[in-house]
């Protein structure tokens, strides 16, 4: 052989080698990378080619697949009072992709999850039946927070304080999830992502704003566990007027005849006094505040519900008169209507919050568990004295405060109101919040709730806390203890 041809030869050899080696590397390294590309139309095809397994609700599906006409995608989506439940199922769209549980848990629900095969199935390449979402959301509640708020901008949250499991989630306005399933929905598609009320947004988990006076919940807390004031009927240095630390800022009270001075906690949570509780954000200072925050859940990027939440904030990096402000729910404050009602939550539950959680677990076609949520892994927020003191003056709110609205017959009702600024120099229409809980003493039921109001077209001088959150936190109570 001469020269030519055996370096030829060598060469030739090298290229099939090569060719060899990425075959392979594509094959066994790359491929199912390439399987779950999104782009790839056979996952698609794949995906529909079956009816999806379903998203469950107190025994019965809201989600169902049906048959398509034409095309290689052999089914879509429905969905049951799809509007009621947008917030909790999210979409599955052959055109769009899919979100929240249908997201999360898509190869579960289409089949493809490597814990549905068995083993004559792994060789015949059947696709597997699907699996089931079981959810913990009360049909109920759920009805009752749609129906409360209505046509307002705005959302809600029930929690089971003692096991965590989120009973209603409700973010409104809505949308059906339906009207988007398919690939020829594209003028549905638009319509919804050019809305400027944001149909889509989830505003009950990702849509965080400032929290108002239901914040001062957290200050409180703070306060007590510190050990600043030894109760929640102690009288606190609080003048009336304030003024912000190193300003010539003045920070009055809503209600100008309250007896705020130097009120108590009991007495500032009651009429929700700005003095008392901006005074005691800048006494114990930011880093203590902040300390009370993230133990509630502030600043937390990673709250999984599974749904992943936005995190609500704490600042941190400011003067005294910014701490002060925060003390009140403002300057750069913020929190998502979950994270107030886990604040309720943890405050009903002796101080212990429960990890929330809407998913009570997942199962195959036979009904077999391939995961479970356990209720009540608890972690311990303050003492089972503050929490009761502060349960207590909650109470007073609610029987004789700014809270009455949201009284109900028969059960122990505890909250706290909330108005926060909105726009600069509070130019836009304020923000209604009302976070609360009850319990019925004859049952033991109990519940903790949080509503957020964004904007209900009320006037500016007719929006409250309770006026308009506490009526939709008392229909959501009384649904969850009846």
């Amino acid at each position: 052989m001469n020269k030519t041809i055996r370096h030829t030869s060598v060469f030739v050899l090298i290229l099939v080698l090569a060719l060899l080696g990425r075959a392979t590397w594509v094959q066994f390294y790359e491929g199912q990378a390439l399987a779950d590309d999104s782009k790839n139309r056979r996952k698609t095809i794949a995906q529909y080619a079956q009816p999806l397994g379903n998203i469950v609700v107190a025994g019965s599906p809201v989600t169902g697949s049906k048959k398509t006409e034409g095309g290689d995608l052999a089914y879509k989506r429905t969905y049951t009072d799809g509007e009621l439940y947008a917030a909790v199922t999210g979409y599955s769209s052959q055109a769009y992709g899919a979100t929240q549980l249908e997201g999360i848990y898509d190869d579960v629900l289409d089949g493809t999850d490597d814990r549905l095969k068995n083993p004559v199935d792994a060789v015949t390449r059947k696709q597997q039946e699907p699996g089931t979402v079981v959810t913990t959301i009360d049909p109920d509640v759920q009805k009752a927070a749609y129906r409360a708020l209505g046509n307002t901008k705005g959302a809600a949250v029930a929690v089971d304080p003692a096991t965590g499991r989120i009973l209603a989630m409700v973010s409104t306005p809505s949308y059906d999830p339906s009207k988007i399933a398919g690939t020829a929905d594209g003028a549905a598609w638009q319509e919804l992502t050019t809305d400027e009320d944001k149909p889509m947004v989830n505003r009950a988990l990702r849509q965080p704003l400032p929290p108002g006076s239901t914040f001062k919940l957290v200050v409180a807390a703070a306060a007590l566990e510190d050990g600043l004031y030894g109760s929640v009927d102690t009288a606190t240095k609080s003048p009336d007027p304030y003024t912000l630390p190193n300003t010539r800022t003045v920070l009055k009270n809503e209600n100008a005849s309250a007896p705020c001075e130097n009120a108590t906690i009991r007495t500032a949570l009651q009429y929700s006094c700005n003095n008392v509780f901006a005074k005691m954000a800048a006494d114990l200072g930011q880093d203590k505040v902040k300390a009370m925050a993230e133990k509630f859940g502030f600043n937390n990027a990673e709250l999984d519900v599974p749904v992943r939440a936005y995190a609500s904030v704490y600042p941190s990096g400011m003067d005294a008169a910014q701490t002060a402000l925060t003390g009140i729910g403002q300057f750069d404050v913020t929190a998502t209507p979950l994270q107030m009602a886990m604040v309720s939550a943890a405050i009903a539950n002796d101080g212990l919050l429960a990890a929330p959680h809407m998913v009570s677990e997942v199962v195959d076609s036979d009904g077999d568990a391939l995961t479970s949520f356990d209720d009540g892994d608890t972690t311990r927020i303050v003492s089972s004295s503050t929490a009761e003191q502060l349960r207590s003056a909650m109470q007073t709110v609610v029987e004789k405060g700014t809270g009455t609205n949201a009284a109900v017959s028969g059960a122990e009702v505890g909250g706290k109101t909330g108005t926060a600024q909105h726009g600069e120099n509070n130019s836009k229409t304020p923000y209604a919040w009302f976070t609360s809980y009850a319990k019925d003493p004859s049952t033991g039921k109990q519940v903790a709730v949080a509503v957020m109001i964004e904007d209900s077209g009320a006037a500016r001088s007719e929006v409250s806390g309770n006026g308009l959150a506490a009526p939709v936190a008392q229909k959501m109570m009384a649904a969850a203890l009846k």
